[in-house]
């Protein structure tokens, strides 16, 4: 006679939340942050084409950790939701908000209904006309979303990072100065006992920015841009960086 064995709703979905926590913890973490010149973005990521950051639309912007096919598949499904809304309506009426609620009914109902959950850790970030009205929103694995206040850190020893963080930054940083100080807490992460590991190199990172006023920097309506290798090396050897 085979033993069967009971297992409860709540015991199922504890097991669900540990093995996507387990899988997103595997990566190394990406920091969002607002500054004053817009939104930085700032992730180690080695890979030159799999990319953990990506525009969404004019101003709003996605971060991801955890597997990558799976944040793939929704940043393209943001990407259509986006143009869709914002062709149907207006551009004005693609908000990170709605994005974000989007989202989270995803990974909620893939939480609650599929034999495995995703392993991703979400932000979708929406650059304001001050550092005040910036949106960073935090969706996890099983659907929550937080309206983020300042910056966010995801995946790896996030909160090692969060603690290096909070006494390196400030709203009133400029885009060189929070990228700094958002790659200088990134040795915290996987380092032994939580100290600190060797410089992640600007060949290792993947940093982005939500430019606040494109239309005066670049005479572009959209806000994303990428930070080239080159742009980093400055940035990041130099006290008086900036963009």
């Amino acid at each position: 006679m085979t033993q069967q064995f009971y297992v409860s709703p709540e015991q199922l979905m504890k097991d669900r939340a540990d093995f996507a926590r387990k899988g997103i913890a595997r990566g190394r973490s990406v920091v969002v942050l607002s500054c004053r010149e817009g939104i930085a973005l700032v992730a180690e990521n080695p890979s030159p084409s799999l990319h953990k950051l990506g525009e969404i639309y004019d101003r709003i912007a996605f971060a991801a950790v955890g597997k990558y096919n799976e944040f793939e598949s929704l940043r393209q499904a943001g990407v259509r939701y986006a143009d869709v809304r914002g062709y149907s309506y207006d551009r004005e009426d693609v908000t990170a908000r709605g994005l974000a609620s989007v989202y989270a009914q995803s990974l909620g109902a893939v939480f609650t209904a599929e034999s495995k959950p995703f392993e991703v850790e979400l932000a979708v970030a929406e650059v304001g006309a001050s550092s005040a009205q910036d949106h960073i929103y935090r969706l996890t694995f099983d659907g929550s979303i937080a309206d983020e206040t300042g910056f966010i850190v995801m995946g790896g020893q996030a909160d090692a990072v969060v603690e290096a963080l909070k006494d390196r930054w400030n709203a009133d940083q400029d885009f060189g100065e929070g990228i700094r100080a958002a790659v200088d807490s990134l040795r915290y992460d996987g380092g032994p006992n939580s100290q600190p590991r060797e410089h992640p190199g600007s060949k290792t990172l993947e940093v982005a920015v939500l430019d606040r006023n494109p239309l005066t920097t670049r005479g572009s309506a959209r806000a994303f841009r990428r930070i080239s290798t080159q742009e980093l090396d400055v940035m990041l050897n130099s006290d008086r960086a900036s963009l």
